[in-house]
């Protein structure tokens, strides 16, 4: 008997994305699945999309880490995954999850690309691009539920950081996490360099609780120039306009934090 995993979605006003989201968890090679979408009271069509895919739906104001820490509080799975709204998974990534899972791991990292239209769009493909396998960088988002509880879920004080922060605390613990080839897909739509900046803005008012929190990751994680650029040069080498370009938009989306945090 296959174990069953709960997907867990936060969403506010996601009609934009959230059914490619959602058809692709129906196509997924596993079989056993629920999805738990915990909405912060949107005014488009989300709900009504969700009702279409039997998602169970919880209604609560609350920023991501909460929504997520709720969700999980309702997941009648021993295993599960949090999913953004605007995040499209390979149809084989549950079963690759459930076999690391089985293998003795208790997170799996699942590699995430970013996709969208327009220059900028390109430019955070290849950022992205450079992190695949970066422990440093990527963070786990598939748990044992029970590994979940014992940490204590996502910290609901953080809204930047909070998966790094989750990762950490799981590595702390003792327990082990894994990583899969199958990957998920995030959707930036046609990102402009405002909109990112604006982004980091936002973020960037949690960034310092994160700081404080894991000041020796922090220093890796939060740099202009991460090694995973430098370890990367030659996938960088090959597309110099837009690696240029990421570069710009790097710097443009520090100078945003910078201003949010102090």
């Amino acid at each position: 008997m296959t174990s069953l995993v709960s997907i867990i979605i936060p969403t506010k006003n996601s009609e934009a994305t959230l059914e490619k989201c959602l058809e692709s968890i129906r196509n997924q090679t596993y079989p056993n699945i629920e999805i738990i979408i915990v909405d912060s009271f949107s005014r488009d069509k989300t709900t009504k999309i969700a009702e279409g895919y039997e998602a169970s739906i919880i209604e609560v104001g609350a920023r991501r880490s909460r929504a997520r820490d709720v969700g999980a509080e309702k997941a009648r799975g021993p295993l599960i995954l949090f999913v953004d709204s605007d995040m499209e998974l390979n149809s084989c990534v549950i079963e690759e999850c459930v076999k690391k899972i089985r293998e003795g791991y208790d997170g799996v990292i699942i590699p995430e690309i970013s996709i969208g239209e327009g220059f900028w769009a390109k430019c955070k493909a290849l950022e992205k691009a450079c992190y695949i396998g970066d422990n440093v960088i990527e963070a786990a988002r598939f748990f044992k539920e029970s590994v979940f509880e014992s940490i204590g879920g996502y910290d609901p004080e953080l809204e930047a950081g909070e998966d790094w922060d989750l990762n950490q605390r799981i590595g702390h613990a003792g327990y082990r996490v894994g990583r899969i080839h199958a990957c998920i897909k995030h959707n930036e739509g046609k990102l402009s360099l405002r909109e990112t900046m604006l982004k980091k803005r936002h973020y960037g008012k949690t960034l310092r609780l994160y700081r404080i929190k894991n000041p020796k990751e922090a220093k890796q994680q939060l740099k202009l120039v991460r090694s995973a650029f430098i370890r990367n040069w030659r996938k960088l080498m090959k597309d110099p306009i837009h690696a240029l370009g990421m570069l710009f938009m790097k710097t443009c989306e520090f100078a945003a934090i910078a201003l949010a945090e102090f």
